[in-house]
């Protein structure tokens, strides 16, 4: 479910359509909007997992401000996908804990 006409700011533009991948499927998005708001429109609530109980995290405060919307995205962990605009072809997955960095070599 998308916002297309918002009280306040009015019809809301088109915008350039792109795909994503998460977990292995491909997801449409809008280019530039947060990763958070194309996952969430999907319907996808759980974006990573607590590392001691395992307990889902998604959407919270939806600033920036918190950590319970990390993900992996294209190899990173700990990206904030609520304020990371999308881009086409990136490669998105659920995280784990604190996830794991890769070293570059």
């Amino acid at each position: 479910m998308r916002i297309v006409e918002h009280p306040i700011l009015g019809k809301l533009e088109k915008k350039k359509k792109i795909k994503l991948w998460v977990n292995g499927r491909q997801l449409e998005a809008y280019e530039n909007e947060p990763i958070a708001a194309a996952l969430a429109n999907t319907g996808l609530k759980v974006f990573h997992r607590t590392q001691e109980l395992n307990e889902p995290r998604g959407i919270f405060c939806a600033i920036g401000r918190c950590t319970d919307c990390v993900m992996i995205v294209d190899g990173q962990p700990n990206v904030r996908t609520c304020v990371t605009p999308a881009k086409n072809g990136m490669r998105i997955q659920t995280q784990k804990g604190l996830g794991k960095w890769s070293v570059k070599k």
